[in-house]
Parts: C-alpha cells; sequence; structure tokens
C-alpha cells in the first residue's frame, strides 16, 4: 500500500485543489423588469426571451 514519505502541508494541497472552487453564476438585471435571471434564460415573470415573447406570462 503506498504510504506517503511526509505530511502534506495545508499550502502544497491548496495549490493542488487551487482549479477545484465555485464558479460564480451569471445573474444579469433584466433590462426591461428590473428582475434578476439567468443569463441566456427565459424570464419566467414576462415571458420573454432575447426580446420576443416565448411564454404567456405568469401571474
Amino acid at each position: 500500500m503506498a504510504v506517503p514519505k511526509r505530511k502534506t502541508t495545508r499550502s502544497r494541497s491548496g495549490k493542488r485543489r487551487s482549479h477545484i472552487r465555485f464558479s460564480p453564476k451569471n445573474i444579469i438585471e433584466d433590462k426591461k423588469s428590473g428582475e434578476y435571471r439567468l443569463s441566456h434564460h427565459i424570464d419566467l415573470k414576462t415571458g420573454m426571451y432575447k426580446g420576443r415573447q416565448v411564454l404567456d406570462p405568469k401571474e
């Protein structure tokens, strides 16, 4: 069984895991309604996407 020769320090393990992190979500403010939504997603309150009416608006 493989056993490490020395203890791995926090800084070394942190360097190894530097790419493992949460990515921030791409949240934007809608230009017309002022609501926050994910970009490239339909605004569920108005039913608009890219300036077109896609769904019936929720009430």
